[in-house]
């Protein structure tokens, strides 16, 4: 019996029609930029002070330029990186007073600065900022400076509880029902965003715009994977996530035109519209129509294939019916399979581990970085740019080098480039930045392989299962990584840095524990996982990558 990639060999595996779903997907890959890092922008956090009643009058009948009215009346005022006090506490002053000194108003006062007595930011502040943003709108900032920790982790908590949730809508329903229902609810979402009052409903709608938007990427993950033959799948899954990089600079362009939020939200959103149209253009997996056994449907789809790639079905595949070739599904998979022997055991807190690293050092890196007080946009474009030689490095050593040493190299690159950030002086902003886009480039590369490097560390019948265990660790890290960059940041700016310095080490060295699967074919059973490091490399790739094609099938 033929499987459908028997079919592909014969009416094309990467031809006009895959080129066509690929383009599509990508941009749906695209526009999950805005959710998954717009914090950066959405949540910028400009210099800021208290506002003091007053001041701008007595600003003006002294005639003080802006230096000279911050260093009279702010506490210790010292530019960027100033202290608390600074940006969260202002004179106790009524600055309205006749008498006061425009040489030294505090000394005319209380005759020593230090004596007069602070208090909280009672009537609002003032942001040295052209633009709004969530922090400008709501004060997110001092004593209420968590409320955008827990902004930033409500999309995560949805990513936490939606992966799950939508995966079984993808398996249950199909990929392209899947795709289309969450993409229109994450639409939705995004434009109420935009009109409601609230800090409160902000969060809500976020948290449910992460319910349905990191499913929603991945089913198109899916999809575009179970379209192409298998030599194609892993390169079309990588450029696919390389997609998401193009809507970095994208949305970097967006944000530097529109500095307001609200306005921002609406204008990566609105687009989104137009994809929905598309639909007419979005087949439905020919995989997962023969794994629910609707042969008819999945024969229409191949003709369909065969007609766009000008190509003719062979006759004696024309009234034959398709094997769903995932036979390791026969197995019901176990949670305590994962753990149960002392290989699988192993390889699960590894890739547990790293897929936490992942999450927490990619977008701690991003947050850090909107927090550096460089130019935030040209810093955001030139570590996003960086992005795309991770992608080709990948490509090109995983089947020649392998997986294992490319990907502990990266989380340690990754880690050394945070500590030497770190310790590269301030006012060497340039220096800082290389060695900042030198780590973000680190763990691109972990991130993206770490995602098919876990699917080959487990067998057939419970590959899906450990992905998705393994994988709910990224958003785990997602919900804490604000809450490491914006706090710890208020101890020391650097302090976050030397927290992912510390675990991308760890990452990198645990990697070189897993085996190398480079040219293996993948474990149909844990037995096959635990001789895994004994088992010699066969050659015989055609084998790997059919096997390779049950996996993409069922994630």
């Amino acid at each position: 019996m033929p499987t459908f990639d028997d079919i592909l060999e014969q009416i094309g595996e990467f031809n006009r029609f895959q080129k066509q779903t690929f383009f599509v997907l990508s941009l749906l890959s695209a526009t999950f930029t805005p959710i998954y890092v717009g914090v950066v922008f959405f949540g910028f956090t400009p210099e800021h002070r208290c506002f003091s009643p007053g001041v701008a009058e007595l600003s003006r009948r002294c005639g003080w330029s802006l230096a000279e009215q911050l260093n009279h009346t702010v506490p210790e005022w010292g530019g960027h990186g100033a202290a608390f006090g600074s940006r969260c506490r202002r004179y106790d002053v009524d600055w309205n007073a006749t008498g006061l000194s425009c040489t030294d108003p505090l000394g005319s006062l209380a005759g020593n600065r230090s004596s007069v007595p602070l208090s909280p930011c009672q009537d609002g502040w003032l942001y040295d900022y052209p633009g709004t943003s969530l922090v400008t709108e709501f004060n997110l900032v001092c004593e209420d400076s968590w409320k955008l920790d827990l902004f930033q982790s409500s999309v995560n908590a949805g990513f936490f509880i939606g992966s799950i949730n939508i995966g079984y809508i993808a398996d249950r329903f199909g990929r392209k029902f899947c795709l289309l229902s969450t993409f229109l609810a994450n639409v939705v979402c995004g434009i109420l965003l935009v009109f409601v009052p609230s800090y409160l409903w902000i969060v809500i709608f976020r948290f449910l715009q992460g319910l349905v938007s990191k499913g929603c990427w991945t089913a198109g993950y899916i999809l575009v994977t179970e379209v192409v033959g298998p030599q194609y799948r892993r390169t079309v899954g990588i450029l696919y996530q390389t997609a998401f990089s193009v809507g970095l600079l994208v949305f970097d362009a967006i944000a530097y035109a529109i500095p307001h939020w609200r306005w921002l939200q609406l204008t990566v959103t609105l687009p989104s519209c137009f994809f929905l149209l598309l639909h007419w253009f979005l087949p439905e997996s020919p995989r997962w129509l023969i794994s629910q056994g609707k042969n008819d449907e999945a024969k229409k789809i191949v003709n369909d294939i065969a007609k766009k790639n000008r190509k003719k079905i062979p006759s004696h595949f024309e009234d034959t019916k398709f094997e769903d070739d995932d036979e390791g599904g026969k197995q019901s998979p176990s949670l305590i399979d994962l753990v149960r022997t002392p290989q699988m055991r192993k390889n699960t807190f590894i890739l547990m581990y790293n897929w936490f690293t992942s999450s927490v050092l990619y977008q701690g890196l991003i947050m850090h970085m909107g927090l550096a007080g460089g130019n935030i946009y040209l810093d955001f474009l030139y570590s996003a740019l960086v992005e795309f030689p991770a992608a080709f490095i990948i490509i090109v050593t995983i089947d020649r080098v392998g997986r294992r040493y490319p990907w502990a190299a990266a989380n340690m690159v990754a880690g050394a480039a945070c500590l030497v950030t770190a310790l590269i002086p301030a006012d060497i902003h340039w220096l800082k930045l290389i060695a900042a886009c030198l780590g973000r480039m680190g763990i691109t590369m972990a991130f993206e392989m770490v995602c098919f490097v876990n699917t080959e560390l487990y067998p057939t019948y419970i590959r899906n299962l450990g992905v998705m265990v393994c994988s709910a660790l990224c958003d785990v890290g997602g919900i804490v990584v604000p809450f490491i960059v914006y706090r710890l940041v208020e101890v020391w700016h650097e302090l976050p840095l030397v927290v992912f310095t510390v675990l991308g080490l760890i990452a990198g060295g645990l990697v070189l524990l897993l085996p190398e699967t480079k040219g293996r074919v993948l474990p149909e059973t844990v037995e096959d996982v635990e001789n895994f490091h004994r088992q010699s490399a066969p050659k015989d790739k055609k084998i790997y990558l059919h096997v390779q094609t049950s996996e993409v099938a069922r994630d």
